[in-house]
């Protein structure tokens, strides 16, 4: 089980005159084996939420709770031994550095060419035409996206984060995306979407609204709400709480 108590965090805390409180109060459960797909307007912080989780940014305040452990103070390192595994928005290159590598880097030991054909295959793509392609400027983002994801399936985990996994697959069907998310049906899975597809796909909702509590419910309960642009999904928060 992922917690989050009261999680607090500022935009440009470090400058009083610009500051700004993106999440307030924060409280979410993420329970063991099942789906989660966040969503809100822009600006929300979906994304940051994720890098708190990870341990990429630190709140201003509240905990972090994992299988009871305390791990708000935890490094990204210390979060990924425990089982962290995240796939950024924007995947990062990696000049001289093979898609095999990367593969080899998450499974921490030399994967064998069956290994490798087994992950890079699940996200739609041929081992034989990308394993040893070097993660650089040759590749798409689309590509890039799908050798992201088959890295964080190689490395593995209890606790999968995928900010917009949808991002840049245009040529690969979102019925091969929710494919990979039914693989991981046994971990903790958060996913960052604004997609109709991934929202169905989802066991749990939760929307955010930096001006209103977040809104959490099972994908029956929350995306009709979604979809109709007069239904009260995001309540206000208490001037007070402002």
């Amino acid at each position: 089980m992922l917690t989050l108590e009261k999680i607090c965090y500022d935009v440009d805390a470090d400058r009083p005159d610009r500051a700004r409180r993106i999440l307030s109060d924060v409280s979410l459960d993420f329970p063991d084996g099942t789906v989660t797909v966040i969503t809100g307007h822009n600006g929300s912080g979906k994304s940051t939420l994720v890098k708190l989780i990870m341990g990429i940014d630190k709140p201003a305040s509240g905990r972090i709770i994992f299988n009871g452990e305390d791990v708000t103070d935890a490094s990204v390192t210390e979060r990924a031994q425990k089982g962290f595994t995240i796939a950024f928005q924007q995947p990062v290159r990696f000049k001289g550095i093979t898609v095999r590598d990367l593969l080899d880097a998450a499974c921490r030991k030399k994967c064998t060419t069956g290994e490798a054909c087994k992950f890079l295959y699940t996200v739609g793509l041929c081992a034989k035409d990308y394993i040893d392609r070097p993660v650089d400027g040759t590749l798409s983002g689309g590509e890039l996206k799908r050798i992201e994801l088959a890295t964080a399936l190689a490395k593995g985990g209890e606790v999968f984060l995928l900010d917009e996994p949808e991002a840049g697959i245009d040529l690969w069907s979102f019925d091969e995306l929710v494919g990979v998310f039914d693989k991981l049906r046994d971990k903790t899975v958060i996913i960052v979407s604004h997609q109709n597809k991934i929202l169905q796909a989802a066991d749990r909702i939760v929307v955010l609204n930096s001006a209103a509590e977040p809104v959490v419910g099972t994908r029956d309960e929350i995306l009709p709400g979604l979809t109709d642009a007069d239904a009260p999904y995001c309540r206000r928060r208490p001037a007070s709480a402002e």
